[in-house]
């Protein structure tokens, strides 16, 4: 059997706070989307190296103006968060907390892949919640920033327990810590509660480093070990946050992200091995770049892929995503065939506030987008094109005039949302080509613009983006489509294609 060789960063996009298990032969993944929809992605591989999109937890989770994007501002770096995914007894169980809605969610399914997830909402918020599935048959999370929680739920996993364990369950380091300990993953392992966390440090290396907590008794006292301290030489970024996992072959490995500047938050695989009874990350304490396993080569498939717009229903690819809750009356892949048609709804100032924009991840080092807009249904005030999409985004694309003028613009946030045209030229034809050139190499974070009148002679517009990973999206750039109006609704833009390509 072939074996496989993993390199890090397994996914050079942003993958953030993952979170594995294995049920069989199967790994499936989960991690962060944010404002994102549909969200909490499921990702499945046979080696913890190639990975592929096969289900999402939900298409949205809440109804109301913010997750519509109708207030305003939105759900940017809000939303669901730090998503905590369990196995047992034939059920998976997935579960995370919403800032914005104040609320903690626990989805279940019995077809992780396929299925649909029922769900369940619990007043208040579990900081980077932990599931924890006894062998006793009790199931807890636990959860928190510095201060860690447990709190005992159901057997059924819908509701606090009732007179069930709740307190303070261990209090984290203080003295020189900049982020205490947060991000919780829990395992009971021959005897010992192990709890994984991360914390930032102001003195030492001054990165985020991943330490583990272990105790024979679920409610202490715990001891502590700092268990990586590393950052794969890059910029000083700690990899660290996530859990372990192990293999049919009995071999074990961690799961964990890096920030890598404006791509986002992407995940990396690292081995552990057991001294004494407690995991040790990496190879005499570094974390490898590379390294082989045991576990059998697979075919890659992509993250982030072209798409033709050739489908048979209105059900587009797993790997594309809607900033925000999609009007789901406005967009069509069957409208007309070969494209995909984003009508305007609601007006919006800005591309942040637009409804039914359509994303995909970007990735490094380097990648390309481009894309063709057909311009017979843009009405007056009407802007569409390609977003590479931040708080700091860069736009490329026709903005339509009075009686069917048009421009090409490339635009940036001028400052609370507000679209800054860096250049504008007049356009006559009634098709467009657009592209985005992104470079993230080292962290240089640039991105550059195009347009074309006949998809080979490309010409440069605006100014170079140099992109800034913000909290306040906390998420990483994507790649977006995007039709809005800033005047009178009801146009359409058609886009025939959408390439993508990647530089290795």
């Amino acid at each position: 059997m072939n074996t496989t060789t993993i390199t890090n960063p397994i996914i050079w996009a942003d993958v953030p706070d993952v979170d594995v298990i294995r049920v069989g032969p199967v790994f499936y993944m989960i991690s962060t989307s944010m404002h994102s929809m549909p969200g909490c992605p499921i990702m499945k591989s046979v080696n913890l190296k190639d990975w592929e999109i096969v289900n999402y937890v939900y298409d949205t989770f809440e109804d109301n103006d913010a997750h519509r994007l109708l207030d305003g501002e939105g759900i940017y770096g809000k939303g669901s968060w730090a998503a905590s995914l369990r196995f047992k007894e034939g059920v998976y169980y997935a579960c995370f907390s919403s800032n914005d809605m104040d609320q903690f969610y626990i989805y279940r399914t019995e077809d992780i892949e396929h299925g649909t997830w029922g769900r369940s909402v619990i007043p208040g918020l579990y900081h980077d919640p932990g599931l924890l599935l006894d062998d006793d048959g009790r199931s807890y999370v636990i959860y928190g920033n510095g201060d860690i929680r447990i709190k005992e739920l159901t057997a059924d996993l819908t509701r606090v327990k009732p007179g069930g364990t709740g307190q303070l369950l261990l209090e984290g380091e203080r003295e020189d810590i900049g982020l205490r300990i947060e991000g919780c993953h829990a395992y009971k392992l021959n005897g010992y509660y192990y709890l994984f966390f991360i914390e930032w440090p102001r003195t030492g290396n001054q990165r985020r480093r991943q330490l583990c907590y272990r105790s024979r008794e679920l409610l202490g006292p715990y001891e502590r070990r700092v268990i990586l301290d590393d950052d794969l030489g890059y910029h000083n970024n700690g990899v660290a946050q996530g859990g372990i996992v192990d293999t049919p072959q009995g071999d074990w490995y961690a799961v964990l992200f890096q920030d890598h500047g404006a791509v986002g938050r992407i995940p990396c695989v690292l081995p552990v091995s057991w001294e004494n009874g407690w995991p040790v990350i990496g190879e005499n304490g570094t974390a490898p770049q590379v390294f082989a396993t045991k576990l059998p080569a697979a075919e890659p498939k992509p993250l982030v892929i072209s798409d033709e717009f050739d489908y048979e229903s209105n059900r587009l690819a797993l790997n594309w995503q809607w900033n925000h809750n999609p009007d789901n009356g406005l967009w069509s892949v069957t409208e007309r065939p070969g494209h995909l048609r984003l009508r305007t709804g609601q007006a919006a100032d800005s591309i942040l506030r637009a409804r039914n924009t359509l994303t995909q991840r970007t990735e490094g080092p380097a990648s390309s987008v481009e894309t063709v807009l057909d311009l017979s249904g843009l009405q007056p005030g009407d802007r569409a094109g390609l977003v590479a999409l931040q708080n700091g985004f860069g736009t490329v694309g026709i903005a339509a005039g009075e009686q069917g003028q048009f421009s090409v613009c490339m635009c940036v946030n001028g400052g609370g949302g507000r679209e800054e045209t860096v250049e504008s030229v007049k356009f006559t034809g009634d098709r467009i080509y657009l592209r985005i050139d992104f470079n993230f190499e080292d962290s240089l974070d640039q991105a550059n613009f195009f347009y074309s009148e006949d998809g080979t002679g490309w010409k440069p517009i605006g100014r170079t983006l140099h992109m800034k990973f913000t909290l306040d999206h906390f998420m990483g750039y994507r790649i977006g489509l995007f039709n809005y109006a800033t005047q009178q609704t009801g146009g359409y833009a058609d886009f025939d294609y959408f390439h993508y390509i990647r530089q290795n």
